[in-house]
């Protein structure tokens, strides 16, 4: 069973080991690149199997101000990465579709995220697509490795206890 869980920047040994490939790696990064970075406005988040961490990704709270396409309130899904040997059991399809219900729980305040994927990474787009992300078309040309598909996760509402 795959979960979702927010770590903390001083927990870096519970997710050291998550590598991903290194034709992968151009477009997630590594893991002690992203705990090494001072970029502000963005939260870690774990996907785990039982209590082991299989992934990692960040949500960027600052997002629109980092990109004109992304809407003021969205959030930005980055760096989403599955550990190479966790590839290929449905762990990044499944993370995706636990992650409108996990946002809208987490940030409450937003009704949507926001990411970019590379033209050349039709993978990664079908797993974003699966769970439930649109692709309206848009493409973002400012990336490292050239042209990226905008896609888009309306997060649901929850209802107010």
């Amino acid at each position: 069973m795959i979960h979702l869980e927010p770590i903390g920047r001083d927990e870096y040994d519970r997710v050291a080991h998550i590598r991903v490939t290194p034709e992968q790696e151009p477009f997630c990064g590594t893991i002690a690149g992203h705990f090494a970075s001072e970029e502000t406005g963005c939260d870690f988040h774990a996907v785990t199997r039982g209590a082991l961490p299989v992934g990692f990704f960040k949500i960027d709270r600052e997002y629109p101000s980092r990109f004109d396409f992304a809407a003021e309130g969205e959030l930005g899904l980055r760096a989403v990465m599955i550990d190479r040997a966790e590839q290929g059991r449905g762990s990044g399809k499944a993370a995706m579709l636990a992650l409108g219900p996990y946002l809208a729980r987490h940030y409450p305040a937003a009704g949507s995220c926001v990411l970019t994927v590379n033209v050349v990474n039709p993978a990664a787009r079908a797993i974003y697509l699966a769970g439930g992300f649109v692709d309206d078309g848009a493409l973002y040309h400012g990336g490292r490795i050239g042209p990226q598909h905008i896609l888009r996760l309306r997060l649901p509402k929850l209802a107010v206890a």
